[in-house]
């Protein structure tokens, strides 16, 4: 007898400092080279949480872990309180959406489908919803202007904007986003990290991998340091941003003082006059 196959059933919003997602004793070995180490971190709903870290650090790795699309090679990971082993593609993919480093397609799909592609999980549950999503996730990264472009037209910063509305039409209460500035202008780089403040401000829990230490300090709620696939320090910028501290992390000389107007972090490379 053919059993019918389980529709995967949507999340409950998270309470304000619930655990989404949580690694103990992670660690990760890559061919030869170990790439992470004795890596705790939990990811509670309602905060920006920055990774940082020089290149290797392991960050974007310890983001696949989180999403579960890397197995550790020791400890636990556990997203919504069970182990990510334990969920199936379905279930997963209406609890987190991950926002690679780049994206590529090799079909001609128009901006508009590919962020509707973020609706894709929720075809059984809520169809009805999806027109507004995807508006809304166009319209907040500003791209509706080309919504029918084909994608691969669009320029780098433009194919990382629709990426991210991709990611937000999916609506799920945990975003794992890899370097979503890296190809952005000013004023876009500001507008991503103002959704992702928003998002956790609505209840989601998100996880952003940063290079720009000042991003990180004006919007991200903690900031986890990585060097060398091990934790270094973890708590708010302001009291982990420290001269002593990034200068050892980076290997560069920096400085770190207070913004005039805000009190916010400001962390700059140390230059002669």
């Amino acid at each position: 007898m053919i059993r019918p196959r389980r529709r995967p059933v949507p999340p409950a919003a998270p309470e304000s400092g619930e655990v989404l997602a949580e690694t103990e004793g992670l660690s990760v070995r890559l061919g030869a080279r170990e790439v992470l180490a004795d890596v705790d971190v939990r990811v509670r709903a309602g905060e920006v949480l920055a990774l940082v870290g020089p290149n290797g650090a392991g960050k974007s790795t310890l983001l696949s872990v989180l999403a579960a699309d890397i197995t550790p090679t020791a400890g636990a990971v556990r997203i919504h309180g069970r182990p990510a082993s334990d969920w199936s593609a379905p279930e997963l993919a209406l609890r987190r959406a991950v926002l690679p480093q780049s994206a590529s397609l090799s079909f001609p799909f128009t901006v508009e489908e590919v962020v509707r592609m973020g609706r894709a999980p929720w075809a059984a549950a809520r169809p009805d919803e999806d027109a507004a999503a995807v508006a809304g996730a166009m319209a907040a990264t500003e791209v509706t202007g080309f919504a029918a472009r084909p994608f691969s037209a669009l320029s780098g910063g433009e194919r990382a904007r629709v990426a991210l509305a991709r990611v937000l039409a999916q609506h799920t209460p945990l975003l794992l986003l890899d370097e979503p500035t890296a190809a952005l202008d000013l004023r876009h780089q500001e507008l991503v990290l103002r959704l992702c403040r928003e998002r956790a401000l609505a209840g989601a829990a998100v996880v952003v991998v940063l290079h720009d230490l000042g991003l990180a300090a004006a919007y991200a709620h903690r900031v986890a340091i990585l060097r060398a696939g091990r934790p270094t320090a973890d708590g708010p910028p302001e009291e982990v941003f420290t001269q002593g501290l990034l200068s050892e992390v980076y290997d560069q000389p920096v400085e770190v003082f207070p913004h005039p107007r805000t009190g916010s972090v400001l962390v700059l490379p140390e230059r002669t006059a």
